[in-house]
């Protein structure tokens, strides 16, 4: 596989992935170019990993109200009303760091877009290889040799193996999570608590619990995603040369 395709499939699905992305983003690579002429590959991801930690960054209350309005029963003591009662509530009895609970996890799943990306890239590398018996490829070949099953095929495989490689992070997050009991003790100190207590009680099957929903979730809509760019580029890429 030629550099320049590994580049902007990389570059443009890391996009794709999260919009609010995109502006800090480009500020990393802007701040990058100013001592090269070109970014590298690892130049672009590591300018993707420093914008998705900033957006994690400014995520994270979000996260950890949807979480808590999720986890809550009917039963439940003071229940949240709403996304701003909860807000409210949080800072009134927890303070403003309590919003930022399962930030450490949600930094380490940043590294989920690389490996999606970096997954589908290897895999196409080795279907297009295969079909064309490892002869020189071009970005003609590489456009012609695939479908849009092949598309659908690669995409979910790529999110399978991102969702397996991290999704110990995103259990570790939603327990930090938790709101704490009526007497204001949390479930959980922080992530080592998590990873000790998960691992004593349930195993290693403790940290993949509710996986199933989560791959039925987003292995279709990543499927759907590649298809959509893949011909979008493949139809842009013929209309310029004609």
């Amino acid at each position: 596989m030629m550099p320049g395709i590994i580049s902007r499939s990389t570059e443009t699905l890391l996009m794709l992935s999260s919009p609010l992305l995109v502006p800090s983003y480009s500020k990393a690579k802007k701040r990058y170019m100013r001592t090269r002429e070109e970014l590298s590959p690892r130049l672009h991801l590591a300018s993707a990993a420093e914008a998705g930690a900033l957006v994690s960054l400014c995520t994270n209350p979000v996260w950890l109200v949807k979480t808590r309005l999720q986890l809550q029963v009917p039963q439940q003591a003071r229940p949240y009303s709403g996304f701003h009662d909860a807000l409210r509530t949080i800072m009134k009895e927890e303070g403003w760091r309590a919003l930022y609970k399962g930030l450490v996890p949600g930094l380490f799943l940043v590294t989920h877009g690389a490996i999606q990306f970096t997954a589908y890239e290897e895999l196409r590398k080795f279907v297009i290889n295969y079909r064309t018996d490892g002869s020189e490829i071009n970005s003609i070949t590489a456009d012609t040799s695939l479908d849009s099953f092949d598309y659908a095929i690669l995409g979910a495989s790529s999110k399978l193996a991102a969702i397996l490689s991290t999704y110990p992070f995103q259990v570790i997050r939603a327990r930090l999570q938790q709101r704490p009991s009526t007497e204001g003790i949390p479930r959980y100190m922080d992530s080592l608590h998590v990873v000790e207590d998960t691992a004593r009680f349930e195993g290693v099957r403790g940290f993949y619990k509710g996986i199933t929903a989560n791959v039925l979730k987003n292995a279709p809509a990543a499927s759907i995603t590649f298809i959509v760019y893949e011909n979008v580029l493949n139809t842009l890429k013929f209309r310029r040369k004609d």
